[in-house]
C-alpha cells in the first residue's frame, strides 16, 4: 500500500514536471518571437493595443462585450479541455492548449513593453496581474487532471489494469465545476478590475 502511495506521488510529481515544462516552452517562445515577426504584423498589434488602452482612458470600453468574449472563449476551451481528458487521443492536444495559453501570457507582456517602453513595464504587469497568472494557474490545474484521467483510460483499455474510472471520473467532473468558477471570477477581474487598474498608467 505504501508503495502504491509513492508511485502515485512520484507519478503526479513527473506529470505537474512535465506540465511545468510545456509552460515554461511556451513562456520561452513567447518572449523571443516578438524579436522575430514583421514590421505589418507589429503594426497591426501596436494599432490593438492603442485602441484598446484607448477605450478604457476614455471610459467607452464594452464592459458587457469584454466579459461576455472573456466567458465565451473560456467556457469553450474549458469544455473541449475536459472532453480531450475522456478520451485516449487528447494528451497532445491538452499540452498544445497549455502552450499556446502560456505563450499568448508572455507574448502579450512582451509586446506591451516593447511598445510602451518603461511605461509599458507598469501596464504589462498590470494587464496580465492577477487574472492572468491565475488562469494559467487553472488552466494548468485542469490539464493535470485531464492528462491523468486520459492516462487511466489508456491503462484500463490497453493494459487491462484494474482502476475505478467512475470514482476518477467523479473527481474529474469536480474540478471541472471548480475550474469553472474560478474561470467566471478571472473574467470578471479582467473585465471590471483590469481597466480600473490600468487606468492609473494612462492618465
Amino acid at each position: 500500500m505504501l508503495n502504491l502511495k509513492k508511485d502515485k506521488l512520484l507519478n503526479q510529481k513527473i506529470l505537474y514536471l512535465i506540465l511545468g515544462v510545456v509552460i515554461l516552452i511556451g513562456i520561452g517562445t513567447g518572449l523571443f518571437y516578438q524579436f522575430f515577426i514583421g514590421k505589418n504584423l507589429k503594426a497591426e498589434i501596436l494599432g490593438q493595443m492603442n485602441d484598446f488602452f484607448t477605450s478604457i482612458k476614455n471610459g467607452s470600453l464594452d464592459f458587457q462585450g469584454t466579459l461576455g468574449n472573456s466567458l465565451s472563449s473560456n467556457g469553450i476551451s474549458l469544455l473541449i479541455i475536459w472532453i480531450l481528458g475522456i478520451s485516449i487521443i487528447g494528451i497532445p492536444f491538452i499540452l498544445i492548449h497549455l502552450f499556446f495559453k502560456a505563450f499568448v501570457l508572455s507574448f502579450s507582456f512582451i509586446s506591451i513593453i516593447a511598445n510602451y517602453h518603461f511605461k509599458g513595464l507598469f501596464l504589462a504587469l498590470t494587464y496580465i496581474f492577477p487574472h492572468q497568472i491565475l488562469n494559467l494557474v487553472i488552466w494548468l490545474l485542469l490539464s493535470f487532471y485531464a492528462v491523468g484521467f486520459s492516462i487511466k483510460l489508456i491503462r484500463v483499455l490497453f493494459f487491462k489494469k484494474n482502476i475505478s474510472l467512475k470514482e476518477h471520473f467523479k473527481k474529474y467532473t469536480k474540478i471541472l465545476f471548480i475550474c469553472s468558477i474560478a474561470l467566471i471570477l478571472t473574467s470578471l477581474l479582467e473585465t471590471y478590475l483590469c481597466p480600473w487598474l490600468l487606468k492609473f498608467f494612462l492618465k
